[in-house]
């Protein structure tokens, strides 16, 4: 199928962002997100964890419209992918992000699938900038070359793939209630001490009869991660898991499931589960040995301790885990964290199914994407 081809910079004009002086209250916490580079792993843009205000909004950054397709242009991520998202409602961002305005024959939704099909290349077109970082030049966007379908092809390529983004969003939706469940029956049993029969316990030193005071490092053992070059990978199903999250898949695991891990250097304070034999980096710490807890207890205790807290380093944030190893804790009863593994079974296993079928959408997807976008596949 053949179709007009233009250089992305005739139909798409880039607008720079900012970041509002934090020495400036009256430009913070306000009910405007603010879009950092860390946020765009999420392809849609809802919310983010800073907001601004009206008045930062104008003297600080830049108010853009939803639907707005946002992307990377400077930054350490950019040295493995180039990042591509779409505003689901107004929103600012900082200097690390361009917005692309369209055209008026020129879909925004069409455009953010169209930037996802080019992510790799686009990637490969970055350039070196200061402290190891990454940069995209105006230019190389600019210059890029962009297939204009009519509006009608332009709208039926976006119906099909947003079908598959639709299932995958309301897919997560149900994880992030099943885990909020799961997290507010730790923090009922444990936190507030309301757990089953707990009217027939007295509360002794501040803690329940029968729990004792210990320390981190009585519960359980965290260890850092191990090293794997991208170069050493080798294409396979093993979770590789880094400070925040998967970082790609190889074909041996490290450690067998489950597993919990968190952050040690760069990013501190998130804590996952990990249902899958995984391999975690040496950006990562994971829990070698649950000496007196569930696997299910140290998500909720780590995710509860706020680690961030504990950063250790200077320029680069560090999480020490002999430091987390020393704080003053409890340490519940065996039979209560095995009545906790009772209910939270079937919630982790609805939890596993949903990202598997997270996964199998995705595929398709993508497998889809370049098919649609080069005109092989008609619509």
């Amino acid at each position: 199928m053949r179709w007009e081809r233009v250089e992305l910079g005739s139909e798409v004009t880039l607008l720079s962002g900012g970041t509002p002086k934090k020495s400036v209250p009256a430009f913070w916490d306000g009910e405007i997100p603010w879009v950092s580079s860390g946020e765009m792993t999420q392809r849609r843009i809802w919310d983010t964890a800073l907001h601004v205000t009206n008045e930062g909004a104008i003297k600080g950054t830049k108010l853009i419209p939803p639907k707005t397709v946002l992307v990377v242009v400077r930054g350490m991520s950019l040295a493995k992918e180039f990042r591509v998202s779409l505003t689901q409602r107004e929103v600012t961002f900082n200097q690390d992000i361009k917005a692309l305005k369209c055209s008026e024959r020129l879909n925004p939704e069409f455009l953010y699938y169209y930037l996802l099909s080019q992510a790799r290349s686009i990637r490969d077109s970055t350039t070196e900038a200061s402290h190891g970082t990454k940069k995209l030049e105006s230019v190389i966007l600019q210059k890029w070359p962009l297939p204009v379908p009519s509006d009608h092809e332009q709208l039926a390529i976006v119906e099909v793939l947003s079908k598959y983004d639709d299932l995958i969003f309301n897919n997560k939706r149900r994880v992030e209630i099943l885990e909020e469940s799961a997290r507010q029956l730790y923090k009922e049993w444990f936190v507030r001490f309301r757990f089953p029969g707990h009217e027939h316990v007295k509360i002794v030193d501040g803690v329940p009869e029968g729990w004792h005071r210990c320390q981190v490092g009585d519960l359980l053992t965290l260890q850092r991660g191990f090293d794997l070059p991208v170069k050493n990978r080798i294409e396979g199903t093993v979770p590789i898991y880094a400070s925040t999250g998967i970082n790609g898949y190889h074909n041996e695991y490290k450690v067998k499931a489950p597993g919990i891990v968190t952050g040690r250097s760069g990013s501190l304070g998130t804590v996952l589960y990990v249902s899958k034999d995984f391999w975690p980096l040496n950006t990562a710490l994971w829990v070698k040995e649950f000496k007196k807890v569930t696997p299910y207890y140290a998500l909720f205790f780590l995710q509860s301790l706020k680690l961030e807290n504990y950063n250790g380093g200077a320029a680069v944030p560090t999480l020490n885990r002999n430091d987390v190893h020393r704080i003053e804790t409890f340490s519940p009863p065996e039979k209560l964290l095995e009545s906790l593994n009772d209910y939270l079974n079937p919630i982790f296993d609805q939890i596993d199914t949903l990202a598997q079928q997270n996964l199998k959408l995705s595929q398709a997807r993508d497998l889809l994407l370049p098919n649609l976008m080069n005109g092989e596949i008609a619509v």
